[in-house]
């Protein structure tokens, strides 16, 4: 059977059988007619206590006037995911009837679910409203190397629209020796770099801020705070209260179950030496680990598929276990 027609139709394919029928990035929406520019999308998703992956990958058909940075801002994307998902598109003109892959689809990190989880490998930040079963998810910048965003458990101290920027003596340093003269404060205005709203977290000196560059999006740019979309601070802005609590981690290697079957997500580290880029083997078995319980139905994994997803490191989640089907010598196999 056609493989769209099945997915319209609401019958379900397992990932082995839809893995040669197509690409397994066309198992999403196609997305034909242009969104407006404008268009601030975020990914609201229910969760569900037993599952970690939310989300749905599509595909846009570029416009003549497309590039991959509007493209980025317009599905609420950074340019380096979309950049992996899209291996060979130009990014000034991936050209008219161009297929862009979206990387919509999520593995949950592996902390708490509770207020903002920001994980600094793949540049996403993840917010956990109390009380409710849903999660948002906005892209982010980062500290670039020798500036690096700080990992811990803080919390937002403080909110402020119209910030002022007082550069710490460090950047003004650094800035000094490139000849450039920062002052010591940047008021409100198209010059500021924290944008139009700042969160201020415990780590003293660090934010979560808008950007006036928000093509940066998605980028190691930063001085060590974590940029977001002019239009997507103002969301979370609106969101988070004082107290909220902030976890920053680093997880390039994410595992989680969607229904039956187990997937991992893998993001090289952006910006550091080629030799470092892509997680270790011992991380991927380590997520593995953790996302499989101690008791219950054996797994059998496709190393194949797992040893495929640490090389490519495109971050996009890739099934690489199935439960669904469990032999009479009580071996889980996968489905076909």
């Amino acid at each position: 059977m056609n493989p769209v027609l099945a997915l319209r139709s609401g019958i379900r394919l397992s990932w082995r059988t839809a893995s040669w029928l197509v690409a397994p990035w066309l198992l999403g929406a196609v997305i034909p007619v242009p969104i407006p520019a404008a268009a601030a999308y975020t990914g609201v998703w229910q969760t569900d206590a037993g599952e970690s992956v939310v989300g749905r990958n599509q595909v846009y058909i570029a416009r003549h006037e497309d590039t991959l940075l509007d493209v980025a801002r317009r599905f609420g994307m950074g340019i380096a995911e979309l950049r992996l998902a899209n291996p060979g598109v130009d990014l000034w003109l991936p050209g008219k009837g161009t297929a862009i892959r979206l990387p919509s689809r999520f593995i949950l990190p592996d902390f708490p679910r509770s207020g903002l989880v920001i994980n600094v490998a793949e540049m996403r930040i993840y917010y956990y409203p109390k009380g409710e079963s849903v999660v948002r998810t906005w892209p982010i910048s980062i500290g670039r190397v020798g500036w690096e965003t700080p990992l811990g458990e803080t919390s937002i101290v403080r909110k402020k629209v119209r910030p002022a920027w007082f550069p710490p003596e460090s950047i003004r340093e650094e800035a000094a020796r490139s000849g450039k003269m920062l002052p010591r404060v940047v008021g409100p205005g198209p010059d500021n770099p924290l944008g139009s709203h700042a969160l201020y977290l415990g780590f003293p000196q660090y934010l979560i801020h808008g950007t006036n560059r928000p093509f940066s999006i998605g980028m190691r740019v930063s001085h060590g705070c974590v940029r977001m979309y002019p239009e997507h601070i103002v969301e979370l802005f609106e969101l988070v209260e004082p107290g909220t609590p902030v976890t920053l981690v680093h997880q390039g290697v994410k595992a989680g179950w969607a229904g039956d079957e187990l997937y991992i997500e893998v993001h090289p580290d952006v910006g550091v030496p080629e030799e470092e880029v892509r997680p270790s083997m011992t991380e991927v078995v380590s997520s593995l680990i953790s996302a499989t319980p101690a008791a219950g139905i054996p797994l059998t994994l496709d190393w194949k598929r797992v040893e495929e997803a640490l090389a490519t490191a495109n971050g996009i989640p890739v099934a690489v276990a199935s439960r669904s089907t469990v032999s009479a010598d009580g071996r889980s196999e996968f489905a076909d």
